[in-house]
């Protein structure tokens, strides 16, 4: 006599992992980033070119509720080569349940076992080539004006574990310029090559990694502050106008006059090449 067997459940980001339903999730959040914002954009300095068998860590800012949509965003987009993981606070992630589909795995932050789990899972993570690992290293929301910038110390621990990695730093903001709606904004900043983690202390892997990312958040700042569309490069462009009323009323006018409506707030400027 035969039983069936219950499936497995399983917490490990890997077997969970799948890519195709992360491609799809790609195109959803290209729609839904287009509906909630003027634009996401890159600074045109770029992801640095990183060989394809290093272990790569991306570490950020935390400014808003939007980044992790916004890293799978850009993984889909500038990382479709590599396979993207990140940790999220488990009681979050039990909202987000389809996330543990896409890559994001839970961990308790406030306890030494929820560290152990972020070493161990993100440990493993990177020994498998063609993945990246994508961490908010502030471990909290932080407003972007914030000086000096402080990271949890997990990000500095795997530092040391992870020999030959790269970890590049990634500025966050989301800023509102000319439309109604806002402009994500991001920027790289300098990679950092590991060579062997443990020739430094975790205080000093930490002091530098907290100054990679406060160059690019300064950078990024400088930016924003521009205004000049000219200095990114589109990830997605979004909606202009009002909306409503006052954009039906405008279309209608246009039409009238065998012209185009134009809904910006601003002509639209030609991104620079």
């Amino acid at each position: 006599m035969t039983m069936d067997r219950k499936p497995v459940v399983t917490d490990d980001p890997l077997a969970l992992h799948a890519p195709r339903l992360f491609r799809a999730f790609g195109w959803y959040l290209r729609w839904f980033f287009w509906r909630n914002f003027h634009a996401v954009r890159i600074a045109r300095c770029g992801l640095p070119d990183i060989p394809a068998d290093r272990p790569l860590i991306i570490y950020t800012n935390h400014p808003s509720w939007w980044d992790p949509a916004l890293f799978m965003l850009v993984s889909n987009t500038l990382l479709q080569d590599r396979a993207g993981f990140g940790p999220m606070e488990a009681e979050a992630l039990a909202r987000y349940k389809l996330f543990r589909r896409l890559g994001v795995y839970g961990i308790d932050s406030a306890t030494r076992r929820g560290a152990a789990r972020f070493m161990d899972v993100s440990l493993r993570i990177l020994s498998r080539p063609g993945t990246a690992l994508w961490i908010t290293a502030e471990g909290q929301f932080t407003d972007t004006r914030v000086r000096p910038i402080r990271l949890r110390p997990g990000l500095a621990h795997l530092a040391r574990r992870v020999p030959n990695a790269v970890i590049v730093p990634l500025a966050i903001e989301y800023v509102f310029w000319n439309e109604r709606k806002p402009e994500a904004l991001i920027r790289f900043g300098r990679a950092v090559d590991v060579g062997d983690g443990r020739r430094r202390s975790v205080a000093l892997w930490n002091e530098l990694l907290e100054l990679h990312l406060t160059e690019a958040m300064d950078a990024l700042s400088q930016d924003a502050i521009s205004r000049d569309p000219g200095l990114f490069r589109e990830v997605v462009r979004g909606r202009v106008g009002v909306g409503g009323i006052y954009d039906l009323w405008r279309r209608l006018a246009a039409m009238a006059r065998l012209r185009r409506a134009q809904l910006a707030h601003e002509p639209q400027q030609n991104p620079r090449k």
